[in-house]
């Protein structure tokens, strides 16, 4: 196991978010350790406000101390208005080999649920077991981009393998949890020729996909039909998704 380079403090935990399937949403930890080398919003926007100086920086995680204590005074208030709450937009909840970002992650989901509120989760870790013993509310989900373990090395190099996210949340699946899977930023054939029917046929047991591309690159947007790309792939999706049952959301601006 890892361990964080260290404690911060924050004013605030729970605030709406502007992600159009999202409510609201906490980010406990500044930074993440996964390094993906896909433009990745967070980090860009983290880096625009002056909140971290470089990428380097950014891949060592600050856990946010009083995130409990936050908790516990944001809930009573917010608790009315919540939909649910998503772990995380800016960060990973359960950050591949960093116990204590994944035991505050669960103290917080915990607190959250005992007071009626759902969760939402997405990671590219491995998602605890333990979750099956909250709220058969809360939706677990994980980012799957491709089923190439060298392409996820080249763009995830700190994650959790591709085989053990999908082992993690088929374990939660098979104890009856809602479980879905983020398709994105979903790369364009001049960054990795692939099969998008095998991608869904590997995660055919969950209950919703979402798909979405890849924005903030060079690469991506210079490739001549990526337009068309993402129209026919976003088409597979819906039709995946209609011929098994599964709920789908297709991003904004992915199908033109």
């Amino acid at each position: 196991m890892k361990c964080v380079a260290g404690y911060i403090q924050r004013k605030s935990m729970l605030y709406v978010t502007g992600v159009e399937y999202g409510d609201y949403t906490m980010n406990h930890v500044l930074g993440c350790a996964h390094g993906c080398k896909y433009p990745c919003y967070a980090y860009l926007m983290k880096k625009r406000f002056g909140q971290v100086t470089s990428y380097e920086d950014w891949l060592k995680p600050y856990l946010v101390g009083n995130t409990l204590e936050l908790l516990d005074k944001e809930i009573p208030r917010l608790k009315d208005r919540i939909q649910s709450v998503q772990l995380c937009f800016t960060t990973d909840p359960f950050m591949y080999q960093y116990d204590e970002v994944c035991k505050m992650s669960l103290a917080a989901i915990r607190k959250l649920n005992d007071c009626g509120v759902k969760c939402t989760v997405l990671t590219k870790g491995l998602l605890p077991v333990e979750l099956a013993g909250l709220s058969k509310a809360n939706e677990y989900g994980i980012t799957l981009v491709s089923i190439d373990e060298t392409y996820r090395e080249r763009m995830e190099p700190n994650a959790a393998t591709i085989k053990d996210r999908l082992a993690a949340l088929k374990v939660l699946h098979d104890c009856g949890r809602n479980t879905w899977v983020s398709v994105e930023p979903y790369p364009t054939p001049n960054l990795i020729e692939q099969d998008i029917d095998v991608i869904l046929n590997s995660i055919s047991f969950v209950d919703k996909i979402i798909f979405g591309r890849t924005n903030y690159s060079k690469e991506v947007s210079g490739y001549e039909d990526n337009k068309a790309f993402y129209n026919a792939c976003a088409n597979q999706v819906i039709e995946f998704c209609n011929e098994h049952g599964i709920a789908y959301h297709i991003k904004e601006g992915t199908q033109t």
